[in-house]
């Protein structure tokens, strides 16, 4: 089974909204952060928004005040996405990072959602 379940992408128009989820349950270990990348056609993945196991959240500069990214104590993650934009078009991976009872970090990608953003 794979250990995080993405879903949410879809097909909108400019200025609509989408709810991205991040479902981490089955990740071993506890969990450090987790974090919205989003890779566009020809282009490098970037980090579009983060929150720590403090809740601390960290966004891509373009996306602020547009996204919110938060999680629940069942180990799911969110990014509401407000006001979308053509240039938020891409493929969004979830990425969780944790840690085992022997400190050892490990890294979790799920195999990502589209998001098309198109009038």
């Amino acid at each position: 089974q794979e250990p995080l379940v993405e879903a949410g992408g879809g097909l909108v128009q400019p200025g609509d909204s989408l709810r991205l989820s991040c479902g981490a349950s089955r990740t071993p270990g506890s969990i450090d952060s987790m974090e919205w990348e989003r890779q566009a056609q020809g282009m490098q993945r970037e980090l579009v928004a983060r929150i720590t196991n403090f809740d601390n959240t960290y966004y891509l500069h373009s996306v602020e005040g547009r996204f919110t990214i938060s999680r629940d104590n069942a180990k799911t993650m969110y990014l509401q996405m407000n006001n979308l934009k053509p240039e938020d078009t891409g493929v969004y991976y979830c990425h969780v990072v944790t840690t085992d009872a022997t400190h050892h970090r490990r890294d979790f990608w799920g195999r990502g959602t589209q998001v098309t953003v198109s009038s």
